[in-house]
């Protein structure tokens, strides 16, 4: 039968599935997570109509490991692809990491290359043109998996000056001129408007962003498919010291990023407060695709576990944490608790009510800093396994 609007039986029957994964996308900024005051009107329509995946926690911050867990895992040809061409469609990636193969697909490249000044025009941003590479993909129609591979934001700020300059008001200095990505640490006194000049930079190339992902998620809505986006890992932009990509402690802002999941428009506008880790949303993508059944609660606890079954009754299986390890250190995160290990020293942060981990409260809560700090400490110095199986005690899972 052919497949139609009408005889879809939800994702599975879709005519096609694109996938946009964003490096550099922390959650805290975007408006389907609460910024209000950042301009994104497509990616917050594509969230009213599907799933808002609210806790997704990366596990790492090398941006190829979590892209390698959104596709679904190891293996010479990740799961995603081989469950796309198992349903005899063929893959496009197209990214702007000229380092990126990924077997199984067709790649294009159209790298970001860093700029020293914003662009006077849309077209000729990194954005744009990634963009526009990726629109054509899902026009031509050889490919039914595209997978859109963002990099740009923690490369190149590029947008025209007319971008960041809308969120600057009468009495706010000028934003930062030039298009590099800043990069430092925040020394104690430090002038608080060149921070909101940074993120008014920042807030004006995720409009830009949005605009250049409108026209690609508008053509795979009018084909039917389904549309996936996802961030990779997030960035510093001077929550806790520090502004870009350097070394950043594992909180939020680095490793909370965005996921909305438009499948059929199955369960649209509904949020879920789960902890998710990439490689669920991974797993979620290759049943989504008919591919082989996700692990088993008896399997490796990082391993991803599909989510398929909230957009079917709005259940899933929950996890009880999630275990990140980066270049600065480690995090344990609970539904209740986010506790670092990075610079020496264990911070712990209530969770949902700190949601830019501002109020540490180690000190308040010793019994708890030392049973997650112990854990992340060990996922710090090499042995994640130990964090993500340890039995963790009722505070550990729930508020105080």
């Amino acid at each position: 039968m052919t497949e139609t609007a009408s005889t879809r039986s939800g994702s599975r029957g879709a005519a096609g599935l694109l996938v946009v994964a964003i490096d550099r996308l922390p959650a805290w900024i975007v408006p389907a997570y609460g910024a209000a005051w950042v301009a994104m009107p497509r990616l917050t329509a594509l969230a009213a109509r599907g799933v808002v995946l609210d806790r997704v926690i990366v596990t790492t911050d090398e941006p190829r490991d979590a892209l390698g867990d959104l596709l679904g895992g190891a293996g010479e040809v990740p799961p995603v692809m081989a469950a796309a061409a198992a349903r005899g469609w063929k893959t496009a990636l197209v990214t702007d990491d000229a380092a990126v193969d990924v077997t199984g697909a067709e790649v294009t490249c159209v790298p970001a290359a860093p700029r020293a000044v914003p662009e006077r025009e849309v077209e000729s941003t990194c954005l744009a043109r990634l963009g526009a590479a990726a629109d054509a993909a899902v026009a031509a129609g050889d490919q039914r998996l595209v997978v859109m591979h963002v990099t740009s934001l923690g490369t190149c700020w590029d947008a025209p000056a007319e971008f960041r300059e809308a969120y600057v008001d009468p009495d706010d200095p000028p934003p930062p001129a030039g298009a590099h990505v800043p990069d430092f640490d925040v020394a104690a006194g430090a002038d608080p408007d060149l921070l909101v000049g940074i993120r008014h930079a920042f807030a004006g190339q995720l409009t830009l962003l949005d605009g250049c992902l409108g026209g690609v998620i508008d053509a795979a809505v009018v084909k039917n498919w389904d549309v996936v986006v996802v961030g990779l890992r997030g960035l510093a932009l001077g929550l806790h010291g520090r502004v870009g990509i350097g070394g950043t402690a594992p909180l939020g802002e680095l490793v909370h990023v965005p996921a909305v999941v438009c499948a059929g428009g199955r369960m649209a506008g509904q949020r879920y407060g789960g902890i998710v880790v990439p490689a669920d949303v991974g797993a979620t993508l290759v049943e989504l695709l008919d591919g082989p059944p996700g692990p088993t609660e008896s399997a490796a606890p990082w391993r991803g576990t599909s989510l398929t079954r909230l957009l079917e009754s709005w259940s899933a299986p929950p996890r009880d944490r999630a275990v990140t390890t980066t270049r600065g250190g480690a995090a344990i995160v609970t539904p209740a608790w986010h506790c670092a290990a990075a610079a020496g020293r264990v911070t712990l942060f209530a969770k949902p009510d700190d949601y830019f981990e501002l109020c540490d409260v180690a000190d308040r809560c010793p019994e708890l800093a030392e049973e997650l700090g112990r854990l992340a400490t060990a996922a710090a110095s090499g042995d994640a396994a130990a964090a993500w199986r340890a039995a963790l005690s009722a505070a550990a899972l729930s508020p105080v």
